[in-house]
């Protein structure tokens, strides 16, 4: 329903490159050319200015990128509005996922769902939660899911579950049998630690702080950008780390992680839905839906 030259300029804006558009378009670059020229013609303004081996919007640009991604956002809504006359589900839905649940809460959710609707295409970001919140403001994606506290007046949140994040070590650790740490015992442990950004270390940092202690006064031996990383690390060490519950259902089951509780501190949050202010677009509240009741049957 788009004018295409309108995709080809979102694209080019997107990636600021007129050969990962062509790529990306599936046409060749002096077409991409051609597209944005007719554009500056009929709107009489440069889109792009080269500095020196690289393009970047100029003002007019800034300005055509906001109005189309607004206008691609009403022929989404427009496409799903129309096919639900017809009950038909379809288009392409935009999702992000933060680690923790891209790699242990979302694929039976999104397994449910392309059973459901088939139609609907979905692409998924993986990410921190940083990075999803920043592609949502970017509007690269139309829903996300993440770990951690809510920061941004231009996003909505909503919770989806909850979830607990727990202490835990090697089964061959030598606090591997103990029930409970003292504070004390805890800042004399090197611990593995997730990187800037991520949910999880947000909250972490915000439950330590109800004990009169915070991450920074926690021994880091090591920063690892994934949860499976992590575990891996701590079978093969003497260190700690702070971990959802979520991701630790076969390490449990096999005894190859322990779970420490720590006196005074429970570590509680949820995962949230995020969309931009204002009501979410027709796919994004189908899969919402679908979500909220997946969850709840289990």
């Amino acid at each position: 329903m788009s004018d295409f030259r309108l995709e080809v300029f979102y694209t080019v804006a997107k990636r600021l490159s007129f050969t990962k558009a062509a790529a990306a378009l599936f046409i060749t670059q002096p077409a991409v050319t051609k597209h944005i020229y007719e554009l500056e013609q009929q709107y009489d303004n440069k889109l792009f200015e080269r500095k020196g081996n690289k393009i970047q919007l100029t003002p007019a640009g800034e300005l055509l990128l906001s109005h189309t991604e607004s206008l691609f956002n009403i022929y989404r809504n427009i496409d799903f509005d129309m096919n639900a006359l017809v009950h038909k589900k379809e288009g392409i839905l935009a999702l992000g996922a933060s680690t923790t649940i891209s790699q242990y809460v979302i694929a039976p959710i999104l397994a449910g769902f392309r059973k459901k609707f088939s139609a609907i295409a979905i692409n998924l970001m993986n990410g921190n939660t940083e990075q999803i919140e920043k592609a949502l403001l970017d509007k690269e994606i139309q829903l996300g899911i993440i770990e951690g506290r809510s920061k941004h007046q231009e996003i909505s949140y909503t919770e989806f579950i909850r979830d607990e994040i727990v202490l835990v070590c090697g089964q061959d650790h030598p606090l591997a049998k103990k029930s409970e740490l003292s504070k004390a015992l805890l800042l004399e442990n090197s611990f593995v630690m997730r990187e800037q950004g991520s949910g999880t270390l947000e909250v972490i940092d915000y439950a330590l702080k109800e004990i009169g202690m915070g991450v920074s006064d926690l021994k880091a031996e090591i920063h690892l950008g994934s949860t499976e990383s992590i575990k891996s690390y701590l079978m093969h060490s003497n260190c700690l780390a702070f971990i959802s519950i979520h991701a630790l259902t076969n390490e449990l089951q096999r005894g190859t992680l322990r779970v420490i509780d720590v006196a005074g501190l429970h570590i509680e949050r949820h995962f949230y839905f995020i969309h931009l202010q204002g009501k979410p677009d027709g796919l994004s509240e189908v899969f919402l839906r679908h979500a909220r009741l997946t969850h709840h049957l289990k």
